[in-house]
């Protein structure tokens, strides 16, 4: 497991701050993997959540696209979903609540079945 800084190590003053940065921004992702069997969080302009709805919809499986600006902007909303999930590029693929990676990590799925059980 990644190592996270002990909340003593965080001074009280700012253990708010961390724990409330964004969280409009997660709770929409945790209410999306809720309510949906797949979920993709992605962003504009990057190959690869582009790439993980195309192997989706070859695949003919549902899913919840979320997106989160591009390269040019929304890095905070990114950098928040990146903080809570310890997942440290996009997309961040999501299968019955469980991240599972991103595209690469989801092709391999899809092609040794796993996916489909």
């Amino acid at each position: 497991m990644r190592a996270i800084l002990e909340e003593s190590k965080i001074h009280p003053a700012v253990r708010g701050k961390i724990a409330n940065y964004r969280s409009e921004v997660v709770k929409e992702v945790q209410d999306a993997i809720a309510a949906n069997r797949i979920v993709v969080v992605g962003m504009r302009q990057n190959p690869w959540p582009k790439k993980a709805r195309r192997l989706l919809d070859a695949a003919g499986l549902a899913y919840k696209y979320l997106e989160y600006g591009s390269y040019l902007g929304e890095y905070r909303k990114r950098l928040a979903l990146k903080m809570w999930s310890g997942w440290p590029t996009y997309p961040m693929v999501f299968v019955k609540g469980v991240l599972i990676g991103g595209a690469q990590d989801l092709e391999k799925l899809l092609h040794n079945g796993e996916l489909r059980k």
